[in-house]
């Protein structure tokens, strides 16, 4: 007990802070998978869309308004790897209620594979204990995007 007591101070400290410099008023309101995907596809840099696979999220506030995006992973030509932790540790920081996943298809196909389907579902199952929900999987490419929740696989 007493190592303890003398080497309490050589234990890191957490803060968590979140600054936005937007006012809530002027924050984009996303109502439909296509202003999701605008907004995504202005965030996305046009030379990488049709290179390399990235996977980002959208985070969304109660009155749908977004808090901002943030990028989980780059990966190769066929797929990214997505860590379930950063994206909620992320939601968590923001304050976010929701949020939308977007990944986009370098090949410029739109269809979702079985991969898409199994981190969908793996996160909204992870949204649901945070009381942090999954409005919408959306697969881009510079010209289109497929929607989970618009084609009702959500």
């Amino acid at each position: 007990m007493e190592t303890l007591n003398q080497n309490w101070q050589s234990v890191s400290e957490i803060e968590l802070i979140y600054r936005t410099k937007i006012k809530a008023s002027e924050r984009p309101q996303i109502k439909s998978s296509k202003e999701a995907y605008r907004l995504a596809l202005s965030a996305w840099n046009p030379n990488k869309i049709e290179l390399f696979e990235q996977f980002k999220v959208l985070f969304l506030n109660n009155a749908s308004r977004a808090l901002g995006i943030y990028e989980i992973s780059s990966g190769g030509i066929t797929g990214t790897v997505v860590d379930l932790r950063l994206i909620f540790s992320a939601a968590l920081k923001a304050n976010a209620t929701a949020l939308i996943i977007i990944h986009n298809h370098p090949s410029g196909q739109l269809g979702a594979s079985e991969a898409d389907r199994q981190i969908t579902r793996k996160i909204k199952e992870a949204g649901k204990l945070l009381d942090i929900s999954l409005v919408d999987s959306l697969i881009i490419t510079s010209e289109n995007y497929y929607s989970f929740a618009d084609d009702g696989i959500l």
